[in-house]
């Protein structure tokens, strides 16, 4: 076979493979959209091979996920020798339940019934109003055979939409360490609009990793016991220690819950969704005393800037965190150490550690919110120049305070970097390290920018929708990642494309 009769029968597996979410009931609204990744199922190419004019289809009942797939195609390219087409289905069967392949027919007759008396599964933890309608959070167990079988029927959108992202092994005996938090729509019933219809948006799971705290170190030499049958050069050794009941509850131990998949489905993208999601789930976990610390896997950077504005609302709203300020009554020296009290450590970790933020994120949030707080005249800016800001006249205190602001993001920096700047000569470490720094300013300005926007909008409604709308878009950071972010803070890292609102792949940034 020629490359030329090769490329007649190959498709793009994105333009080929179109998903619909199609609402339960008489003449139900169907939303139409393809995926934003196949690679994870039709090989890197992205391409499917032995068809010509292919339409594949995976119809969901926007209720209760129900899948169906049809493969159609005007012409099969017939074996020959070791080429043949793919075999589609066969394919997907390893990302689809089995009730996707049954006859479109069953799929059509459960879509055509009333839904009015079905509800998510698991319990409802939060409800909304927004311009787009009511929409609810509902929580719920993955070891819940109800939980466990809407995830199977949804987690193929996992590696379309969420690049690097795999799906959950709903089958592992610790299923109930994973929470499950699904978004659906409310909307009226079209048959009676007493009744509620739910249209699935998107949804987001959180698995507990449970951890050790250390107790305080032990006495030297214990006190000497009767029930004590051995001893070691340490001192005797009680061997009737009281290992506790086999009725303890795991749950209760100390823990870090991490978001793992988080994703809102295109139809629902672009309306602030994936905030009042996370903020759901932030708040359901700061809420739970086990759960120490909030952490989240290898977020992209559209999940990274949902998450830095809405960790920087939260934190606003504490007055411990708007205590913390430059401390500018300390000298500054030419060489030497980055002197430690730059702002107070002590106050900083308690509100971090209240906050169940992680180290690396809190002071990112922190860095951002003193850096809101500099003059005017000598504070890094999104869409002021140099030259403007030359403009300004700026104080002796006010130039005092950047520099240590300045100190405080290399320390961290530096210390984030050490091994990659290790093998850089000294000057050479002193510029990048310093590039990187205006890189960080610029995503901060970037940040704040959108972190005011919102506030704004809050207060004067629409008119700041619309402005900040245009923000994202001419920032490249849409609500569905698409873009670049114009700035880096891994010394050793480039720009890289956003992905989805969703999360998998680590991103270059420091902090």
């Amino acid at each position: 076979m020629t490359m030329a009769e090769d490329d007649a029968w190959t498709i793009s597996a994105n333009e080929a493979f179109v998903i619909s979410l199609v609402a339960p009931g008489p003449n139900g609204k169907e939303s139409r959209f393809h995926p934003k990744f196949t690679y994870p199922i039709f090989g890197d190419e992205e391409e499917i091979f032995g068809y010509k004019d292919l339409q594949i289809n995976l119809r969901y009942n926007a209720t209760d996920m129900r899948p169906h797939l049809s493969v159609k195609y005007s012409k099969k390219f017939p074996p020959i020798g070791d080429a043949e087409a793919l075999d589609i289905k066969d394919v997907l069967s390893e990302f689809l339940p089995e009730v996707a392949f049954q006859k479109a027919k069953d799929w059509e007759t459960a879509l055509a019934k009333s839904c009015d008396d079905w509800t998510p599964p698991g319990a409802l933890l939060n409800d909304f109003k927004t311009k787009a309608g009511r929409f609810e959070v509902w929580k719920g167990s993955l070891a819940d055979p109800a939980v466990k079988q809407l995830i199977k029927r949804i987690q193929i959108l996992v590696p379309f939409f969420i690049e690097g992202g795999t799906a959950i092994n709903v089958d592992e005996p610790d299923a109930d360490r994973w929470t499950v938090f699904f978004l659906y729509q409310n909307k009226p019933s079209p048959t009676d609009p007493s009744k509620s219809t739910y249209i699935f948006a998107g949804y987001s799971t959180v698995y507990r990793f449970f951890f050790l705290q250390l107790p305080p170190s032990p006495p030297t030499t214990p006190p000497p016991s009767e029930d004590t049958t051995t001893t070691t050069a340490t001192g005797p050794i009680n061997e009737e220690f009281d290992l506790g009941s086999s009725s303890f509850d795991i749950s209760t131990l100390p823990c870090r819950s991490r978001i793992s998949q988080f994703l809102i489905i295109p139809p629902f993208q672009h309306l602030s969704l994936g905030s009042r999601l996370y903020h759901t789930i932030y708040q359901e976990y700061l809420s739970h005393p086990p759960t120490k610390e909030i952490t989240v896997e290898d977020p992209n950077e559209a999940f990274d800037d949902m998450r830095d504005i809405n960790d920087l609302r939260y934190l606003r709203t504490l007055p411990s965190f708007q205590a913390l300020q430059i401390n500018t009554d300390i000298s500054i020296h030419k060489s030497g150490p980055v002197p430690k009290n730059i702002i107070d450590e002590a106050a900083a970790e308690k509100v971090r550690k209240a906050a169940k933020i992680t180290s690396r994120q809190f002071y990112r949030v922190l860095e951002m919110q003193l850096m809101s707080q500099l003059g005017e005249s000598v504070r890094p800016g999104f869409t002021m120049d140099e030259k403007e800001r030359g403009k300004k006249v700026s104080t002796g205190l006010e130039r005092k305070e950047y520099a240590l602001w300045k100190l405080l993001l290399k320390k961290r920096l530096y210390v984030h970097n050490r091994d990659a700047l290790g093998q850089l000569e000294l000057g050479e470490r002193v510029e990048k390290l310093e590039e990187v720094v205006k890189g960080v300013e610029f995503d901060y300005a970037r940040l704040l920018v959108k972190v005011e926007d919102q506030e704004s909008k809050q207060e004067g409604g629409g008119e700041q929708l619309r402005k900040q709308k245009q923000a994202e878009e001419s920032n490249g950071a849409s609500a569905n990642g698409k873009g670049k972010r114009k700035a880096t803070d891994e010394i050793d890292g480039g720009d890289e494309d956003g992905e989805s609102v969703a999360f998998a792949r680590k991103k270059h940034r420091v902090g």
